[in-house]
């Protein structure tokens, strides 16, 4: 064990708490405004990595679901030893390694286009190298909030971050669309070298320390303590039925997301700023979800605020199908803005429930391991989609995976969640 307490960490470690909110705490609001700068650099290249290889590089349907595979195939790879590693190293060092190695990452595509040397092979590089960076800032990005906060503080906390990356989720693709018309996608990625960067002066800035380790760390077996991490959630009933959900409703997700930009550009006739005003509208739904999160878990509970917004949300899919151009382009729309309320409102929930739930030592290796089962079909989930769009065509593709995507919150009515109003915030005594 690394020797760190399994309670919260001492308030008196915590700057006092202020009126108005966590965004009055200094070091709490320059981690806001270095995420909120990430995430909407991210979103750009959301947009603008797959309109690279669309409209400059002339890539197929599948070659640009394998984008999509090449950013999450590393969870399958790396997701689990990472989780380990990150609790052992300095969480907030870390994170600025990865800011500073992904900002020259990114930087090297609109380099290699202005020397004429750029291809699909190196935006697939790209994506996966990118996706190793994205495993360890974001999992000590989890671990790391509970120790810059107090324990009662993290639900806003979460808010707070889910609320402004769904926000940059609305402003990153219509920005994409935009400098696609006026500079070109290629130099659409500088926003995110830029925002790499701007991530990494605002962790540096930050004043409060994590908790020192409060004894010796013994050598411990890197395989061991992997293990650690997968029986606690296996054991746990509420993390293994989202770690289920997770990864079933990501398949369908990220299948359909992975044809997305193709579906708009080559089925229904999209130009390249409509896709970005269209998804930026269709990301309209995280701010609402992240800011109607609190009164539904106030009036609700949490855990049915959670099984609402799962079940109730994810049908919605089914219009996507529907879309064409003109007004029917506001199809899409509903059902991107239904989907992101329902999976922004349950990262809230569930990234503060784990945060306090599960004891500190573990958190990193609990977090990765539910990553690793969540995000692990993600690669398939994209070449599933790739592979119906190419062979059914894009329409039927699409109907395929919604239809199977708006019945994966039914796995969230198995076990203990359904009984229960609130979400509990710690495991039960006798799993001590």
């Amino acid at each position: 064990m690394t020797g760190l307490a399994t309670a919260p960490p001492p308030t008196h470690g915590h700057p006092p708490r202020r009126r108005g909110g966590l965004l009055r705490q200094r070091d709490f609001r320059l981690f806001w405004i270095g995420q909120t700068a990430s995430s909407f650099g991210s979103s750009v290249t959301s947009v603008a990595l797959p309109l690279v290889a669309v409209a400059t590089l002339e890539a197929s349907t599948f070659q640009v679901a394998l984008l999509t595979a090449a950013t999450w195939l590393p969870w399958l790879l790396v997701g689990l030893p990472a989780g380990a590693w990150v609790d052992r190293l300095p969480r907030r060092p870390l994170m600025v390694t990865c800011d500073l190695f992904a900002a020259v990452l990114f930087l090297s595509v609109p380099v290699a286009a202005a020397l004429g040397v750029l291809t699909v092979g190196q935006l697939l590089v790209v994506a996966f190298a990118g996706g190793v960076v994205h495993i360890f800032f974001f999992t000590a990005y989890q671990v790391y909030l509970p120790a810059l906060l107090a324990r009662p503080d993290l639900p806003e906390a979460n808010a707070k971050l889910q609320g402004t990356e769904s926000v940059a989720h609305v402003a990153g693709p219509g920005a994409a669309g935009l400098l696609a018309q006026l500079v070109g996608v290629v130099n659409a990625l500088l926003v995110d070298v830029a925002s790499f960067v701007g991530s990494a002066i605002c962790l540096l800035a930050i004043r409060t320390r994590e908790p020192r380790e409060t004894g010796v760390r013994p050598a411990r077996n890197l395989w061991r303590e992997i293990t650690e991490g997968v029986r606690f959630t296996a054991r746990d009933p509420y993390l293994r039925v989202f770690a289920l959900f997770g990864a079933l409703s990501n398949l369908g997700l990220v299948s359909y997301q992975a044809i997305l930009v193709v579906f708009l550009v080559r089925e229904v006739g999209a130009s390249p700023g409509t896709v970005g005003l269209v998804t930026a509208g269709m990301s309209v739904g995280g701010v609402l979800g992240a800011a109607l999160t609190g009164v539904l878990r106030r009036r609700f509970g949490s855990a049915r605020a959670l099984l609402v917004g799962s079940l109730g949300t994810l049908p919605f899919g089914l219009l996507i199908p529907l879309t064409g151009p003109g007004p029917r382009l506001g199809l899409v729309v509903i059902a991107g803005m239904a989907i992101g309320a329902g999976a922004v409102s349950g990262n809230v929930l569930r990234g503060a429930f784990r945060q306090a739930y599960v004891p500190r030592e573990l958190l990193g290796r609990v977090m990765v391991t539910m990553q690793v089962v969540n995000l692990g079909p993600m690669p398939l989930g994209a070449v599933v989609g790739g592979l119906l769009g190419t062979t059914l065509g894009l329409r039927p593709a699409m109907w395929c995976i919604t239809g199977y995507l708006a019945l994966t919150g039914l796995v969230l009515l198995v076990g203990p969640l359904a009984r229960r109003r609130d979400l509990p915030d710690r495991p039960a005594p006798h799993r001590g």
